[in-house]
């Protein structure tokens, strides 16, 4: 029945929503099962469903219970849990829900209220089943007997409408509305009792309210009929009015009622007692049966309750009964502080957001009223960020000027709220923001000009010095590369003189310097930060030079000659101090590395001259005297002030004589024409010995090479070891030619013991052509251009042709192959980078074969005839390689058959 009813209200219920000022609202019936639908939340507020993905739609409400959830994907708002009317609002109407749905990236807010309305779920009920009455047979007709009220939890027409009594001989009931909308329900004695018929009377009362279908409630009551007590008591007011404090102490007095009963006697004697029921009443409030005083027995909390009602009854011993009503207001005490409570918040915004952008959304809830409620809310200390309040109780945090992480990483901002009570109550909480980096600095070095100093002579890859650079941001953004920017001195790249390490910025010296070259260069490093895109910033850095004493000091005058003597003349009549002539030198390095002093080492006579420490000066110290020989010589010694000194000496002749004839008769037999000539002698026979040595070692080694060939034509005529194909290291054969990049010799030969074979090709401008004969056995040709190698010296063509026909004709013996060192293929073409001999040779027991490349200007081609044997031609050239430098040697080389 109760599911039916339901379905009936909900039919029936109004839906509806508005949105005024961001506000939505929806009337729903209570008791609508989990999962119903309450409204289309999207739709209603204008959004599309998928702001509410992106924005993380939630609802946020200050209750710990929530009866409503919203659904994301839909955009609607669904019942989460059965809403009891009853027990959310109790009697108070309207019975809503607040709540806000929030919305994130931008911030967003809306405020949501449902309305429950009330369905007549509950019957009227009464506290006791049944109620008893003693009632005096004497009672009048009209007495009034007060009875308890029916209570319904439900509302509106749903809550209780009428009583019924039954039977209704003696008894009928009587309504009274009160202005609080209450009805006090009284039984009107309408017919006289007699106790001697009837001792006691059972009376129904019923409760019937106004829902569909209607429901009622039952008491029953009792009457035992008295004998005569024809007053009734009768209070002093029918409505009395108390105020009291919440919060105030157990057992305080809140009022006293008084009631009065014209009998006397025990009919006389009052009982109070508080008939309120369903209520909280009876346990925060008690009465003193006897004196009516009202004290409070529990705590009173103002945002609970208000003001209470407290039905009150008097009755006398002989059942008589009246009834009143006592009005308790509670009054506020500022005893709640503002809370605070956090709707949104972000924990982390770049340095680079924009104005007025919010960071956090709060709100604020005092449960005093007037005075007590007002709240205020502020932040102090941060002057970046500003608190605005967007509606009623709801503030937004949001930036009031630029941020600079740099300045500040970290802001720990508190919100602080006080109420006007008094006193003033408040209550504050620290919000943590994070600021983020952005790559906003460029790096910053710690001078603006670097000046270094290295000593010439460096080793390579010494560290000069260091440049640094800083970084205000963070991590990445923070990372400092240093980087050598592109420039040249004198015309050579910078990078040629000096690195820089790109993480530590030492610089370090790539060659040595010399001071004499160079004396000081500046270039530019750029140190860049890692963030993107990156940010740099340049710095100049001079080196300057320190000198070295490296050079020793250079004679200018007087100049030193080989063979001839030049000598300064001194007339003997020469006085002290007499100029005889300056030595006059320089040093190219600087400083005290260049400061000379000059001193004499030797004299012929020391004490007939001195040399001016200073100025290199030669003067006399004394009278010069006819006793003074003529030749004089003197060792000056010259010298820097480097550490350690370096130096250089010259020899002054000097002639003590007036006249030159004097001087000429004194150097021209001298001691040194004769060394010349004794040594001239000596290196004459010297000459003639050598010559001699070279004319018979040349006689010796032309015997040596008759008898060798005539022994290697006896080996090669009896051998039967073929000879097999070299092909050197780098060789490629290239349109059927081998070439070597370079002019080589070539010998073959063969001894008796060794079996070594030496092919030689001669010097430059010999041009040759060896044939082997494809119809013989192993003959070899050679033919010679017109160009005869004879009129070249030392050809050794003449030498071996004889001997490379035996040894063509009679050698069995292959020939292994031996590359020569440095050999390489390059793009297919076989290349010696420099001139070698190669050697092809064979032995009895190592098989070793050796090519030897003489030197540069031969031309020769070697063809083996396919067809035959082991024939090998050599073809000339008419053009001799001479006119061309460097020209390659092409060599061709095939395999025999």
């Amino acid at each position: 029945m109760q599911t039916m009813l339901l379905t009936t209200v909900l039919c029936f219920a109004l839906l509806f929503f508005g949105s005024v000022s961001g506000q939505v609202s929806y009337t729903i019936p209570e008791e609508m099962d989990t999962g119903a639908l309450l409204g289309n939340i999207a739709h209603d507020l204008g959004l599309d469903t998928k702001r509410f993905i992106s924005g993380k739609a939630r609802i946020y409400t200050r209750d710990s219970g929530e009866y409503v959830e919203l659904n994301r994907n839909r955009g609607v708002l669904l019942v989460k849990e059965r809403i009891d009317r009853e027990a959310l609002c109790k009697k108070t109407t309207p019975c809503a829900l607040h709540f806000q749905i929030i919305l994130e990236n931008p911030m967003e807010f809306y405020s949501v209220t449902v309305q429950i309305t009330d369905i007549n779920d509950n019957p009227p009920t009464f506290e006791g089943e049944k109620t008893e009455f003693k009632i005096s047979e004497s009672a009048v007709i009209g007495s009034k007997f007060v009875l308890e009220r029916a209570v319904d939890l439900d509302v509106g027409t749903n809550d209780l409408q009428r009583y019924e009594l039954e039977p209704t001989d003696n008894f009928g009931l009587k309504l009274h509305s009160k202005t609080d909308g209450h009805k006090n329900v009284e039984m009107v004695l309408q017919k006289p009792l007699d106790r001697e018929k009837q001792e006691q009377i059972n009376l129904v009362l019923t409760a019937v309210d106004g829902g569909d279908p209607q429901m009622s409630g039952t008491m029953q009551i009792v009457i035992t009929v008295l004998d005569v007590n024809d007053n009734a008591p009768v209070f002093t007011q029918q409505t009395y009015k108390a105020t009291v404090t919440e919060n105030s102490p157990k057992g305080t007095a809140v009022a006293t009622v008084k009631a009065l009963d014209a009998d006397q006697g025990s009919n006389s004697k009052i009982t109070y007692s508080i008939t309120n029921t369903l209520d909280d009443v009876r346990k925060l409030f008690n009465i003193n049966g006897e004196n009516g005083k009202i004290t409070l027995i529990e705590n009173i909390d103002f945002e609970e309750s208000r003001n209470f009602q407290v039905n009150l009854r008097a009755s006398d011993d002989g059942g008589l009964t009246d009834s009143c009503k006592l009005i308790i207001d509670v009054t506020d005490v500022n005893d709640n502080k503002p809370e605070i409570n956090i709707m949104s918040k972000s924990n982390v915004i770049p340095e680079n957001a924009e104005l007025n952008t919010v960071v956090t959304i709060i709100h604020i809830e005092d449960k005093d009223i007037g005075d007590n409620g007002k709240v205020h809310c502020f932040i102090t200390e941060n002057t970046e960020f500003t608190l605005k309040s967007s509606s009623n109780n709801f503030y937004s945090l949001m930036t009031d000027s630029e941020l600079d992480r740099e300045r500040a990483s970290e802001y720990n901002i508190t919100v602080s709220c006080s109420d006007e009570g008094v006193p003033s109550l408040s209550s504050s909480v620290t919000l943590t923001l994070q600021i983020s980096d952005v790559n906003d600095n460029a790096p910053v070095f710690d001078r603006s000009l670097y000046e270094a100093y290295i000593v010439e002579n460096n080793t390579p890859g010494l560290s000069i010095f260091t440049v640094k650079a800083t970084d205000a941001d963070w991590k990445q953004n923070a990372r400092v590369s240093y980087i050598l920017d592109d420039s040249s001195v004198n015309g050579v790249p910078v990078s040629s003189y000096v690195s820089v390490s790109a993480d530590s910025g030492v610089i370090h010296a790539v060659r040595s310097l010399d001071y004499e070259q160079i004396k000081d260069f500046q270039f530019r490093v750029k140190a860049q930060d890692g963030g993107s895109p990156p940010l740099s910033s340049n710095v100049t850095v001079k080196i300057l030079i320190q000198d070295q004493n490296d050079n020793p000091p250079q004679i200018l005058y007087p100049v030193q000659t080989g063979g001839s003597v030049v000598a300064e003349m001194v007339p003997r009549s020469a006085d002290v101090g007499y100029l005889v002539t300056k030595v006059v030198a320089v040093d190219v390095d600087s400083g005290q590395n260049a400061w000379l002093s000059y001193k004499l080492q030797k004299a012929t006579d020391r004490a007939l001259f001195e040399v001016g420490l200073q100025n290199g000066e030669i003067r006399t110290i004394r009278q010069v005297t006819d006793k003074d020989v003529v030749k004089q010589r003197l060792t000056v010694i010259v010298e820097d002030n480097g550490q350690p000194s370096r130096s250089a000496t010259v020899i002054v002749n000097v002639a003590v004589a007036d006249s030159f004839p004097e001087v000429l008769s004194e150097f021209t037999d001298s001691p040194h024409d004769k060394e010349y000539n004794d040594m001239l002698t000596f290196y004459l026979v010297l000459a003639l010995a050598v010559v001699s040595f070279l004319f018979i070692t040349c006689l010796v080694v032309i015997i040596s090479v008759k008898i060798y060939r005539w022994r290697q034509s006896r080996i090669l005529y009896h051998s039967n070891l073929p000879v097999i194909p070299y092909y050197p290291p780098r060789y490629s054969d290239t349109l059927g030619t081998g070439t070597l990049q370079h002019v080589y010799n070539y010998e073959v030969c063969r001894t008796t013991d060794s079996r070594k074979s030496d092919c030689n090709f001669g010097t430059a401008g010999s041009q040759n052509v060896l044939i082997m004969d494809p119809s013989s056995t192993g003959t070899m040709q050679r033919i010679q251009s017109d160009k005869s190698i004879l009129d070249q010296p030392d050809s050794p063509i003449e030498i071996y042709r004889w001997r490379q026909s035996r040894i063509l004709f009679h050698s069995k013996l292959p020939v292994i192959p031996y590359y020569p060192p440095r050999y390489s293929d390059t793009l297919g073409t076989g290349t010696l980078q420099h001139v070698y001999n190669y050697e092809v040779c064979r032995t009895t027991d190592s098989r070793k074969s050796d090519c030897k490349f003489g030197t540069a200007g031969s031309q020769n081609v070697l063809i083996m005839d396919p067809s035959s044997t082991g024939t090998i031609q050599r073809i000339q050239s008419d053009k001799s390689i001479l006119d061309q430098p460097d020209s390659p040697l092409e060599v061709s080389y095939l395999k025999l058959t």
